[in-house]
């Protein structure tokens, strides 16, 4: 994980702001680096171009200097990403490097800009994993920019056209309008002219500073050189299919997770700060939910037995349900009338609960589901220390970070992406008690994981959100494969880029298995009886165990690790378990824009 900064002017170089350097260091707290260039054109005017990376050494054994800079043309590469693989090729030793090395290799064996384009986009096409780059390419006067297909890395921009100046960076400043630089192209500016197709030229609102074209990933889908993500499969049962644990799928689900898994929790380096009472160096954000649960059994099965697993469970006071469920305990006179309340909320918190001797972050729901699971994996796990990080937030700090997460989620800005993002930012932040058997005293504990794994992605692939289920009681079969269709469509627009810059704040790496390349291919290419246990109401009977149709495949999965209470567990939106929605009284939507 790095922090990365490229600015792009016709007027002289132009460094990021100390604030915004600030923020690129938390991201990157092992080293900070800069490069400058000046590019003059045949107008007779010059580029100048300044690059800032900073480091968060994960990968290579060493810390790696960024920006990478060739000596002999002055090309250069700004690196934010982790590429496992490229091609059909593992990479070892430090992947940035690995990329610089072809990048280069691409732009000095041809003579002709457009060859040049052809032969980087083969490169970048190639690169399994997550990642954010710029690369100044000096031997052809042009730069790339751009995220993976699926977006799991941020890159924003900012068009300053009154000082002529493009900005491309890892997290926004406090300055200017910051947008998103969309993960469904690589982008292309030219400094001496375009070097492709007229038709490839992206609007204007990247920049106007230098012809900009666009070049978009659905496009190299059917280049064999590159990576492909599958055609969805759109084929719907003509019998009744049933889905059980002999059903091949589980298995194969089961090997492409733990090849995932395998490539995201090897080889990651000792934390700085280490501690040899905690042989720790991975940790998952850990809700107890079925998602998180099977990704930290199955690390079980990968990390050596003196690695210690963290588990980070995020809890939140809110008033909202505290004063909902004190206003349902109060006597009402039968004449006055009922408050408004949410009752649902005023029912999942009874007065009892709320004595006071018990805390309110214990009655968060997924602090529940958390403890319940953390006991779960201790049984079925019994040689492997398990660390549970009970991470408390009262209101009040809440409070007190609120301006920072409103700033790190720019230029995201609904109340939606604000309750998600608390519990992922105070998640990262890794500081809370913890505990590593039922019956010990928790301690103050920081985690010093620099890995972070997050179960994001198996409810788009396997059907695992309240619509799913309501697509196929309303259109069946053809309804449910439209709304995963456009789920995997548009996985590459989630608000994958926010989450990065939340969690990135404390120098740790969010890392997705269930979105790596191959699983998802795999999984789109499945057909919908082999992931799902949905079935029409005149072909029901009775189904093995109580498992529900959503996300069925992975529930058989837990079930096969032993996981039992974990195959069965509801769904749970994270903003709910961890209680950061709506914690002010009144009637606000999650579309709301942040006050």
């Amino acid at each position: 994980m790095c922090g990365i900064h490229a600015a792009i002017s016709r007027t002289g170089f132009h460094a990021p702001s100390e604030d915004l350097k600030h923020l690129l260091s938390n991201r990157g707290p092992d080293h900070t680096g800069h490069q400058q260039a000046r590019i003059g054109v045949r107008d007779g005017n010059s580029y100048w171009i300044t690059l800032m990376s900073t480091v968060l050494a994960l990968r290579g054994g060493h810390v790696t200097a960024q920006p990478f800079l060739d000596a002999s043309s002055g090309s250069a590469l700004c690196w934010n990403g982790e590429a496992w693989k490229i091609g059909l090729d593992l990479v070892t030793g430090n992947d940035g490097q690995a990329v610089f090395d072809l990048l280069i290799q691409a732009s000095s064996s041809q003579t002709l800009p457009a060859d040049a384009v052809s032969a980087i986009l083969k490169v970048l096409h190639s690169i399994s994993g997550p990642f954010a780059f710029v690369f100044l390419d000096r031997t052809h006067n042009q730069m790339f920019f751009g995220r993976d297909r699926l977006g799991r890395r941020s890159l924003v921009f900012k068009n300053n056209v009154d000082r002529g100046v493009l900005e491309l960076s890892s997290i926004p400043g406090d300055n200017g309008s910051w947008e998103e630089v969309e993960a469904d192209a690589i982008y292309q500016l030219s400094y001496g002219g375009s070097s492709s197709n007229s038709e490839d030229l992206a609007e204007d609102s990247i920049t106007a500073i230098a012809p900009v074209c666009k070049h978009p990933w659905a496009a190299s889908e059917a280049n064999v050189s590159g990576l492909s993500l599958g055609l969805f499969n759109m084929s719907i049962p003509t019998e009744n299919n049933v889905l059980n644990g002999q059903t091949d799928s589980v298995g194969y689900l089961r090997h492409q997770l733990s090849e995932s898994l395998n490539l995201r929790v090897q080889n990651i380096p000792l934390p700085p700060v280490y501690d040899h009472n905690s042989h720790v160096r991975v940790a998952v954000l850990f809700s107890g939910g079925l998602d998180c649960s099977v990704l930290a059994r199955m690390v079980h099965d990968l990390l050596p037995a003196d690695q210690q697993i963290d588990l980070i469970n995020v809890a939140f006071e809110n008033p909202r349900v505290v004063q909902a469920a004190k206003n349902a305990a109060k006597p009402r006179k039968a004449s006055s009338k009922r408050p408004k309340v949410d009752e649902q909320e005023a029912k999942a918190t009874s007065p009892e609960d709320l004595s006071t001797d018990v805390s309110p972050f214990e009655i968060c729901p997924d602090r529940e589901t958390g403890r319940k699971a953390f006991r779960e994996l201790q049984t079925v796990c019994p040689g492997r220390v398990w660390r549970f990080i009970a991470v408390d937030v009262p209101y009040s700090e809440t409070v007190a970070h609120k301006a920072n997460v409103i700033s790190l989620i720019s230029p995201h800005n609904t109340e939606m992406d604000l309750s998600i993002a608390y519990a992922l930012y105070f998640a990262a932040r890794g500081v809370g008690t913890a505990s590593s058997s039922l019956d010990a005293t928790p301690v103050p504990y920081v985690t010093p994981a620099r890995v972070l794994l997050s179960g994001l992605g198996a409810d788009e692939l396997f059907g695992g959100y309240t619509r799913h289920a309501t697509a196929f009681s309303r259109r069946g079969f053809t309804g449910l494969l439209d709304e995963l269709k456009l789920d995997v469509d548009r996985l590459g627009k989630r608000n994958l880029g926010r989450d990065d810059r939340v969690i990135s704040h404390w120098g740790r790496e969010a890392r997705f298995p269930y979105l790596d390349e191959n699983l998802v291919k795999w999984a789109v290419e499945c057909p919908i009886w082999e992931k799902c246990g949905f079935r029409l109401e005149a072909c029901v009977e009775k189904q093995d165990l109580d498992i529900e149709p959503g996300k069925k495949v992975l529930r058989l999965l837990a079930y096969e690790l032993r996981l039992h209470s974990v195959a069965i567990e509801k769904k749970r939106a994270i903003q709910f378990g961890a209680r950061t929605a709506k914690m002010e009284i009144g009637r606000t939507k999650g579309t709301t824009l942040i006050s």
